[in-house]
């Protein structure tokens, strides 16, 4: 009787592994809006050394972000519109302090990244306009350590601990889908010898 109810036995088993693994993830993964906002803050913070304040930029109007870079020769800066919209459009211009023009950039998306060269001291300015047709807000966003601001690479990290917790809901997601197949396989030969057994009587 016990060989009989093994493979029900095993396959609920998988599919405890599976209920368990899905309910890790929902746990870590943002839900709604204020959530998703909050987690990308946290990303950026990871990633960026200094983050400006939010800045509303009327159509037509510019805002003008600076930041001085002393001991690096490559500088990542991002520019985000925080209240994105399909549509929204930066110009983006950067200069030095000496007035010397490094590029100008065009931004239709909610989030802007780019490295800079640097050769020398300086003080890096971004003239941000806004060429669409609406109020957006934005904040500028600076880093001089670029290959040591990838939040992945940092195990203390918010987000590299979500990711370890979803690899292992991952891992025991298809853990519990191996097993209940397994007690799949098992119930269905328990039956067949069960048939067999009975045709002998």
């Amino acid at each position: 009787m016990i060989i009989k109810k093994r493979g029900p036995v095993i396959s609920m088993i998988g599919l405890v592994s599976v209920v368990i693994s899905l309910s890790i993830a929902s746990s870590v993964v943002p839900n709604d809006v204020s959530e998703i906002n909050h987690f990308s803050d946290s990303l950026l913070e990871e990633m960026f050394d200094e983050i400006s304040n939010e800045i509303q930029i009327m159509p037509g109007d510019s805002a003008y972000f600076s930041h001085s870079v002393s001991s690096s020769d490559v500088l990542m800066w991002g520019v985000r519109i925080v209240d994105y919209q399909s549509g929204d459009k930066l110009s983006i211009n950067i200069s030095n302090i000496y007035g010397d023009d490094y590029d100008v950039f065009l931004q239709n998306e909610s989030i802007l990244f780019e490295m800079l060269k640097i050769t020398q001291s300086d003080v890096v300015n971004l003239e941000v306009k806004n060429i669409g047709t609406r109020n957006v807000n934005v904040i500028a966003m600076f880093s001089e350590d670029p290959e040591n601001s990838d939040p992945f690479s940092n195990a203390d990290s918010s987000t590299m601990n979500m990711v370890l917790v979803l690899a292992f809901s991952g891992f025991l997601l298809l853990l519990g889908v191996i097993i209940s197949v397994i007690g799949t396989i098992v119930l269905l030969v328990d039956l067949k010898n069960n048939q067999n057994n009975k045709r002998s009587y």
